[in-house]
């Protein structure tokens, strides 16, 4: 038993001696850099433009109805004032549930549009870090610490997507 715990040490050793190669990228400014990206917000721009058009037809379709309702003279039956009243909560609840409904829509197609942008930057990043023979690449968000044998590779990221 004691034989093969120093055996496997006397294994480990060697390999623990081996130089590992560190890297950081950061991806939100290689991603501010794509062209794909500029695009994809003109498309969910446009999109959100036609909801919000969408939305403000309902809008005025609400407010039309409800300057309807509060001009009822005091001599309108009380069952038209009910039902006008229950036309004014099927129309805000059909409103609210437009809102939700765009806005799961859009957050889809942002998804949608997104990926293949995400795929190509970590395509071009695994391509750095085998060439490099990097160890480890991390994203560079908030590091407290980055040593000097950690290399930034965001430039090599972006060469390899042909951005500037």
């Amino acid at each position: 038993m004691i034989k093969k715990f120093l055996l496997a040490i006397m294994i480990a050793l060697p390999l623990c001696g081996f130089a590992q190669k560190f890297g950081q990228v950061d991806t939100q400014a290689i991603v501010t850099a794509m062209p794909e990206v500029t695009a994809m917000q003109t498309q969910l721009e446009a999109s959100s433009k036609t909801y919000e058009t969408e939305f403000q037809k309902l809008q005025e379709e609400f407010n039309k109805k409800y300057t309807e309702f509060q001009q009822l003279d005091a001599t309108t039956l009380e069952s038209i004032k009910e039902r006008r009243m229950q036309e004014l909560q099927e129309l805000d609840q059909k409103i609210q549930q437009f809102r939700a409904t765009a806005t799961q829509d859009l957050q889809q197609q942002q998804e949608k549009l997104m990926a293949p942008i995400q795929q190509k930057i970590q395509d071009a990043i695994k391509a750095v870090g085998d060439e490099g023979s990097y160890t480890f690449i991390f994203e560079n968000l908030v590091p407290v610490y980055v040593g000097r044998d950690v290399v930034d590779v965001t430039p090599l990221v972006k060469a390899k997507l042909g951005l500037n």
